[in-house]
């Protein structure tokens, strides 16, 4: 296994680490008054304008893109090449992602336009998404069923003529609520009688469908996220039969082909955030006092500084060889190990998060400081794409398969 950086991959981190420095961070405050100053949680600030157009014109665009595209070009990175850029761009998560255009659902919905969609889908909604002209949603997630098995879902897709008819209900629809969002990936049944695992299908659904009903924006832990976690109802909205993707029974196939590269694109950037509340620990642990002494001088204190940076070096060589791994043999082969990375990078995120938190006094769970929201936002990374539960199941059943055959 060779995990050392290719010379692309060390140029383009350079690249993206200077636009970080550079144009990110700065523009971390600016973005936080355009939106105190906004009507609605769900404005698009103008300050991630400027940072598109200076992402581009740095020819940092689409770097999560397997393969080169004419018009704007990728680079056609690595998943081994990405992943540093990814941990990157999760130190400010707001903002880089977006303002790169590597920014989740749109990312793994471009994926399976690109992989399962027609060429009248690639032109129509693939080619505005990779340049950034519109956004979109995936709506799997269901409030009647537990969504944690895909085979669940319960929506009703038929078959009508020309056309499909949909009805049922979606929610946690993240980006729904994004002003420029424009259309959905949806999954549902076109066949309930059928084998349990071609049951299911996907279409492309223009948000603006009649049938299609944005009920609301759902908090987590009372923050509105600004792109929007929607709870939609679709009541016989109808859609042309060309909305399918690849072919009906293939919704559940196209899901776990989404969903590998999504989790591990997680996985990249949560390193990156919790990279971002290990220096905000360091920092006020140095500069705050308490009987007489700094708090980096606390054995305590320095366990988590400890503890913090041994974890996120295990957790970072396991993204790094599931990279691999998805480059070497591919996601199929690599799913042992999505599943593992998928349950480690969060819990290990979120328990760096916590103790800045605690660092931080009643300061780390105030809006003074990103920590709070930080925490909020990645916890629900432990549900998102399969809960925790569920990539356990698939690693213990892996494990005593390998004793069963023996």
């Amino acid at each position: 296994m060779d995990l050392h950086p290719t010379p692309r991959g060390k140029e383009y981190l350079e690249r993206v680490t200077a636009f970080m420095d550079e144009h990110v961070y700065p523009a971390e405050p600016v973005y936080a008054q355009q939106m105190r100053d906004a009507d609605s949680p769900y404005f698009y600030p103008p300050v991630l304008d400027e940072l598109k157009r200076e992402a581009r014109r740095r020819g940092l665009w689409n770097l999560f893109y397997g393969e080169r595209c004419d018009d704007p070009p990728a680079p056609g990175l690595t998943n081994c090449e990405y992943a540093p850029l990814a941990e990157q761009m999760g130190r400010s998560p707001l903002i880089a992602p977006e303002a790169m255009n590597c920014n989740a659902p749109d990312s793994g919905n471009m994926e399976v336009l690109r992989h399962f969609g027609t060429d009248e889908h690639r032109e129509r909604w693939l080619r505005p998404l990779l340049d950034g002209e519109i956004r979109s949603a995936f709506a799997m997630t269901e409030p009647g069923v537990a969504s944690s098995d895909a085979t669940n879902i319960g929506m009703r897709i038929e078959r009508d003529g020309d056309d499909y008819v949909l009805n049922g209900r979606k929610w946690w629809i993240t980006n729904a609520l994004h002003p420029h969002c424009k259309v959905l990936v949806v999954m549902g049944k076109t066949d309930p009688d059928g084998p349990r695992h071609r049951q299911q299908s996907m279409l492309v659904v223009p948000l603006d469908t009649p049938g299609v009903t944005i009920e609301r924006g759902l908090p987590v832990f009372g923050y509105l996220d600004r792109e929007g976690h929607a709870e939609l109802r679709f009541e016989d909205a109808r859609v042309p039969a060309s909305a399918l993707l690849a072919g009906e029974g293939d919704g559940f196939m196209i899901g776990q082909a989404r969903l590998g590269p999504g989790r591990i694109h997680l996985c990249m950037r949560l390193i990156g955030v919790a990279e971002r509340a290990l220096e905000l620990l360091c920092k006020r642990a140095l500069v705050r006092t308490t009987f007489g002494a700094p708090l980096a001088e606390r054995a305590n204190v320095q366990d988590w500084i400890a503890e913090s940076r041994v974890e996120l070096e295990m957790t970072r060589l396991l993204t790094m060889k599931t990279a691999w791994l998805m480059d070497t043999v591919g996601n199929r082969e690599a799913h042992v190990e999505i599943a593992a990375i998928k349950v480690a990078a969060p819990q290990v995120a979120l328990k760096v998060i916590d103790r800045a938190i605690q660092v931080h006094g009643g300061a780390g769970v105030s809006d003074d400081f990103p920590l709070a929201a930080m925490y909020a936002r990645h916890r629900t990374i432990r549900l998102t794409d399969g809960p925790d539960e569920v990539h356990k199941r698939t690693l213990a059943r892996h494990e005593l398969r390998r004793w069963q055959e023996a």
